[in-house]
């Protein structure tokens, strides 16, 4: 759901004394929460209308550099502001943080405070459009996994400054903790924490457990509608390492922080709904319960699944987590309830059968993935794609089938290419990621690792 504060509510906590603080955030490319702390009485006597922001935000990578060469903002054209107009359907307490309170913002132009086509949200925005334009509400929910070590971000900061290296990070535990229930309760004064202080933000939490590796964790939250579960899922990623880092642990939601450990996924289930309320994808006849029109989409996703694995798949470590034997897919087919294939159908002959795409990592900007899922899916909505055949068995044995893209060089031309992409996002839109994963690639080109060290200085 939304946030679960009104206005008037914040109104009088402010009076009372019990809020001081509103956050104010956008969303950046990296999916990550980009804004200001306003003092609450300023907030509500009018801040609440707009604030402003350096529209440098939308070029910058995860260093917070000043890329050149994007069409929207740069030195050149004197990086001017945007405007972040609060949607105070979002507004909601952060009980985690004393005496604050959260809203997601928009990001407009400045001049005539239109959405800029490249903010994360008006992307996602445009293919929810798309989709009620069709008679349709797409529902979406992600899952979220992430290692939780022992280690604070002060620490590994220190020893990043003093060795030029992250050092040794201590997962909280030991073993194997996949539905662990022993192992878990050793870690819940984070995960409580985490459960309950999400849950009092207006998220649905449903549960949280281990995951498949020492100290791995998952969080699951209800499902909603494809931009409510966008903006979940950033505050779930935020509230975590909030919470972690005032407990003195750390969270990464790396796809592959260790190539020796199991990578860390955000499956994506999907589904269509009538705006009446009906379930869309299903039909009781059929022999894997899925309608015609679940199958179109499934057929759109799995055409066009290498052309949207950049927005799967962002950075050049994401694809480290493709890794035979460790859940993570290497091909781009489906499958029913079978977790080696890319994209598996859940839930067969129930109203809730669905499409759970397994490609993305924990590292995902959840708006661009969602918006990238939705236009494949929609076009072959839109053009009756016929569903190749069910793949089985394991398919990452499977030969002569459509594989993901092996790294991000290709998934970033992939994307460059793709006329489904340019059609339903622009070619400017495009162009920006594709500019984005450009500087990724060269960043990581040019970066001497502690792997190439070990490996070559002696020896070499």
């Amino acid at each position: 759901m939304p946030g679960n504060m009104t206005f008037d509510a914040l109104k009088e906590a402010v009076r009372r004394g019990d809020i001081d603080t509103v956050l104010v955030a956008g969303i950046d490319m990296q999916g990550r929460l980009m804004g200001k702390r306003f003092h609450a009485d300023f907030f509500v006597n009018g801040g609440y209308e707009e604030t402003h922001c350096c529209n440098y935000l939308l070029t910058v990578d995860m260093e917070m550099n000043t890329v050149q060469g994007y069409k929207s903002s740069s030195w050149q054209t004197g990086y001017g502001d945007y405007v972040l107009k609060p949607d105070m359907t979002t507004l909601r307490p952060m009980p985690w943080l004393p005496g604050a309170a959260l809203v997601l913002g928009d990001l407009l132009d400045h001049h005539t405070h239109e959405p800029v086509p490249h903010s994360p949200r008006a992307i996602l925005k445009a293919q929810v459009a798309r989709a009620r334009a069709l008679g349709f509400e797409p529902m979406m929910a992600t899952e979220l996994e992430f290692y939780l070590f022992e280690t604070s971000y002060d620490a590994i900061r220190n020893a990043m400054q003093d060795t030029g290296t992250v050092g040794e990070l201590r997962a909280i535990s030991a073993y194997n903790e996949d539905y662990h229930i022993f192992q878990t309760t050793k870690e819940e004064d984070v995960m409580r924490a985490c459960r309950n202080g999400l849950f009092g933000a207006g998220i649905t939490i449903e549960n949280s457990k281990g995951e498949a590796d020492a100290g791995q964790e998952e969080i699951n939250y209800r499902y909603s509608d494809a931009l409510d579960t966008a903006d979940n899922h950033t505050i779930v990623k935020h509230g975590v390492k909030d919470i972690a880092h005032a407990k003195g642990k750390s969270v990464t939601f790396m796809a592959k922080y260790d190539h020796r450990r199991a990578g860390s996924s955000s499956h994506v289930h999907q589904s269509l709904w009538s705006l009446d309320g009906k379930a869309a994808f299903a039909d009781h006849d059929d022999k894997h319960g899925m309608s015609d029109l679940m199958k179109h989409f499934l057929a759109g996703q799995l055409t066009h699944a290498q052309e949207i694995t950049a927005f799967l798949a962002p950075y050049v470590n994401s694809y480290k987590r493709f890794t035979v034997g460790m859940f993570a897919p290497t091909k781009a087919v489906w499958s029913t309830d079978n977790r080696t294939a890319g994209f598996r159908v859940c839930g067969a002959h129930t109203k809730a059968v669905r499409v759970e795409c397994r490609i993305p990592g924990a590292d995902i900007n959840p708006y661009l993935t969602c918006a990238a899922l939705l236009a494949a899916g929609l076009a072959g909505v839109e053009g009756k794609y016929k569903l190749e055949a069910e793949a089985s068995g394991d398919v990452y044995a499977a030969k002569k089938v459509r594989e993901i893209p092996k790294n991000l060089r290709d998934a970033a031309a992939l994307l460059k290419g793709s006329k489904m992409l340019r059609a339903a996002f622009g070619d400017d839109v495009v162009d920006h990621y594709h500019h984005a994963a450009q500087w990724e690639i060269a960043e990581t080109d040019r970066v001497v690792t502690d792997f190439e060290r070990a490996r070559l200085l002696e020896r070499a």
